[in-house]
Formats: C-alpha cells, structure tokens, sequence
C-alpha cells in the first residue's frame, strides 16, 4: 500500500494526535501499536484494493492518504478494532475510536463488526451499531443504524446509506438494496435488489432496482 508518509512518519503521526487529544500521559505499549498498526494498513489495502476510485486503486496500486478524511477515517476504524482484537487494549482502541469521532463525528466502536470491504462518503454525522454488516456496504453522512429493544438491523451485501438515511430495530436489508436520501427502515424487511426512496410528500416506497448505487463504486460485478 502506498502511504502518504512513510511508514514511519505515518504511524508517528497518529500517535501524536492521540496524545494531542487525550494528553493523560498513559504510556503506550508500542510493540502492541505496531503490530495493530501493521495490520490495520493491511486491511485498509484489502478495503482499497476493491474500490473503482482511483484516489483508491489505480494501476494495481492502493492509496493511503493522511489528509483524505474519508480514507483516513476508514483507517482509524480498522486502527480501533485490530488494537481492540489482538491486543485486548480497551483503552487505546477506546482512543483510536474517540480520535476517529473527533476528527469525522463518526461514531463506530472498535469491537462493532464492519465488513472488510466498505467505502465512506462525505463521512459526517454517522452512527453505526452493532448491526450485522455485509461487504461493498457504502455509507454517506448523517447515517444511523441502531438497535430498538436490543434487536439491531442485518445489512446484506452491497447496500448503500445515502444522506440521513436510518435503519432501526429488527430490521433485514436483503443484498444489493440502496436507501434513497432521508429514508427510515423501522423493523422491517427489504428484499434484495430494491431501492427504499421518499417521495414529494414524505411517504417512504420501494421498488425493484435494476443496478444498485454501490455498483459504481467497486470493481465487483454485482449482476
């Protein structure tokens, strides 16, 4: 993967934000760092390496940039969730997961289980719990998807959040379905390949799509 740093310089860079927002002066076990960021390029690479946009892929090649704030905050995610799997460091993965917060207003824990392949849009204002995620899942601003009784959403493969869209409670969202701006899935099951969209007088319809939104994006036939 090509970083916009060196290697060295980039993960230095992280650790002087974390230590720049949360100055408590708790040592950091920087063999535990290294190895969870190690592994965190790795999966931002495998994330990339899927993607149509060339500030992504190009020619064979993934694009890791510091100050590209929707790759940035992908990486900050998957920096969140590796300390949190192989090092059991709650604390520093809570850092990584409030840095990524502070920096984006994105709001996903570090032991929430996101796909390993997804994009972020204009990521602003998001909120993603503990759902079942599925790959090639897109996800714009101002989108929550969240539990109601304790019950989260299953998300299938391929669907897309458009802008200040929602998915709540025991809701099923079958594989390749796109959720049109301002929409809201209440418990409630959408089958595959559909688009959920608002008309002029607020009334939520769906209807069957032929190619879904997220198709533009990866380099993934999903015919």
């Amino acid at each position: 993967m090509n970083l916009s740093l060196s290697p060295k310089e980039f993960s230095h860079y992280v650790l002087r934000q974390v230590d720049h927002f949360f100055p408590d002066n708790a040592r950091i076990d920087t063999d535990k760092f290294s190895l969870a960021f190690d592994l965190a390029v790795d999966r931002t690479h495998h994330c990339f390496k899927h993607l149509r946009l060339t500030s992504y892929y190009s020619q064979g090649e993934t694009y890791l940039n510091h100050l590209h704030s929707d790759q940035y905050a992908v990486f900050l995610w998957f920096l969140s969730n590796s300390v949190w799997k192989e090092t059991e460091d709650e604390k520093l993965a809570a850092k990584f997961f409030y840095l990524n917060k502070s920096l984006h207003s994105f709001n996903c824990m570090y032991d929430t289980n996101l796909p390993d392949i997804f994009l972020f849009l204009h990521l602003m204002g998001t909120v993603l719990g503990k759902a079942a995620y599925s790959d090639f899942l897109v996800v714009t601003q101002g989108c929550t998807v969240g539990a109601h009784h304790g019950k989260y959403p299953q998300i299938g493969k391929g669907a897309s959040l458009l802008p200040n869209t929602s998915i709540i409670g025991d809701s099923h969202i079958g594989n390749y379905v796109s959720l049109g701006i301002s929409t809201v899935v209440y418990e409630q099951d959408i089958p595959d390949r559909h688009i959920v969209y608002r008309d002029n007088q607020g009334a939520i319809h769906t209807k069957r799509s032929v190619r879904p939104w997220s198709q533009q994006f990866f380099n993934v036939d999903f015919s």
